[in-house]
């Protein structure tokens, strides 16, 4: 009789439904951040578009009416030049005065100088109220010596060898549109940079709802199961036929999971804020995470503050801060290697610093850019979150700023946390 080998079941690797989510969280994320700079590149080269297409066509204008100016002054010359040689039983009074007309018209500044030196007539050119004659002398030649740098003379020939000129400068309306172009391009600017603001302020508070609300619903979660373990608890210590040291351990990972509700409780809420002792907090703060992160994983903790040394903090927050930091810190090293705190507060300043460098891996400057990004992580794992709401948190909860100071690829990288510091005194 033939045995039959019983069939192996087939396996499959099942992901986590937590992990799934949160990849799904993540690239939602992302692409909503991504779609928003992508619309804000659009609307900055639209912009850039716009202005350099209206400086194009605002100077090919301004060309124009110049060598029309020019063409009147010509013309201008040429009328005087016919009035000086014609004879005199010929009348040129109404052809010079529709030349005129038209230099007038266009408000063209012009001076003529006859042969002898001397500036007279001259047309458009504005003289002080209750001038006198000196006074509109010394108008005509200040006008004269900036029409001289501005444009060359036309010659105006007078017959017998004699030869006058012509000088002139642009017309208001042409100086205007000389500017134009760079007043348009201010405004574009400033209109560029307004719209940046508006959109950069939509995109943060839409960023802070879904931090906001995403907060509360995993405290609200969290809450039912906490309970339950409670009575757990309570029912292990009960029960003589338990191990005491069960409900023990049991509990310390209660009151961790109720630290961490009140964290997420405490996103979108105005935190309170108490005078605080840093070096206390941070130190404490690092003895008890570095016996819940791997043993291969040396902490140092380098204090330059005094002990009085106070700023003001929410505490939970900004142990969470630090623990969102050291554990980025811990991934990056791939759970070996050394964390360095430095707390110190800079002379001349009113600002405390902690460093808290690593030895691992690095980031190259691109990801340096992104790194706060909501949803950006470069672990397979994770929602991206972390050091988003810990900037969040130090920025604006304590008005302090988080950033990385420095990274290099293969060496590791230090994040810098600044807060305002209480004087001592």
């Amino acid at each position: 009789m033939i045995s039959e080998t019983p069939k192996q079941k087939p396996r499959f690797r099942l992901q986590p439904v937590a992990v799934l989510n949160s990849q799904r969280l993540r690239r939602s994320l992302m692409d909503t951040y991504n779609q928003k700079s992508f619309y804000k590149y659009i609307i900055g080269i639209i912009l850039l578009l716009l202005s350099i297409g209206s400086l194009f066509y605002t100077d090919k204008l301004v060309e124009e009416l110049e060598q029309r100016e020019e063409r009147e002054v010509q013309l201008y010359a040429e009328g005087m030049r016919y009035v000086f040689n014609s004879p005199f039983d010929e009348n040129f009074n109404v052809v010079f005065q529709v030349i005129q007309d038209a230099v007038n018209f266009y408000q063209i500044p012009v001076i003529y100088v006859n042969e002898n030196n001397i500036p007279n007539p001259n047309k458009n050119i504005q003289f002080p109220a209750n001038a006198g004659p000196a006074e509109r002398e010394r108008v005509i030649q200040d006008k004269l010596a900036d029409m001289k740098l501005e444009h060359p003379p036309i010659p105006v020939d007078l017959g017998r060898g004699r030869t006058g000129n012509i000088y002139y400068s642009n017309s208001f309306l042409l100086t205007q549109l000389r500017y134009y172009p760079f007043l348009q391009l201010s405004v574009m600017l400033l209109i560029g940079y307004l719209a940046y603001l508006a959109f950069s302020s939509a995109r943060k508070a839409e960023q802070n709802r879904v931090w906001v609300g995403l907060a509360k619903e995993t405290a609200h979660q969290l809450g039912t199961p906490l309970s339950s373990l409670m009575a757990w608890v309570e029912y292990f210590r009960s029960d003589a036929s338990i191990d005491p040291s069960i409900a023990e351990e049991i509990e310390k990972d209660v009151i961790r999971l109720e630290m961490i509700t009140t964290r997420f409780s405490n996103i979108g809420s105005v935190p309170t804020l108490k005078d605080e002792p840093v070096t206390e907090i941070v130190t404490n703060f690092i003895s008890y995470l570095e016996k819940r992160v791997s043993s291969k994983v040396k902490f140092s903790v380098f204090n330059e503050l005094a002990d009085e040394q106070t700023a003001l903090l929410n505490k939970n927050l900004f142990e969470w801060v630090i623990e969102n930091v050291c554990k980025n810190a811990v991934d990056a090293m791939g759970g070996i290697g050394e964390i360095n705190v430095t707390l110190q507060a800079p002379p001349n300043t009113k600002e405390i610093w902690i460093d808290i460098a690593d030895t691992g891996k690095g980031m190259s400057k691109a990801n340096m850019n992104k790194i706060f990004n909501p949803g950006f992580s470069t672990k397979k794992r994770g929602w991206g979150l972390g050091l988003t709401l810990a900037k969040r948190i130090i920025e604006n909860y304590h008005s302090g700023k988080l950033f990385v100071k420095s990274s290099e690829i293969g060496k590791g990288t230090t994040f810098r946390i600044s807060l305002n510091a209480n004087i001592i005194e």
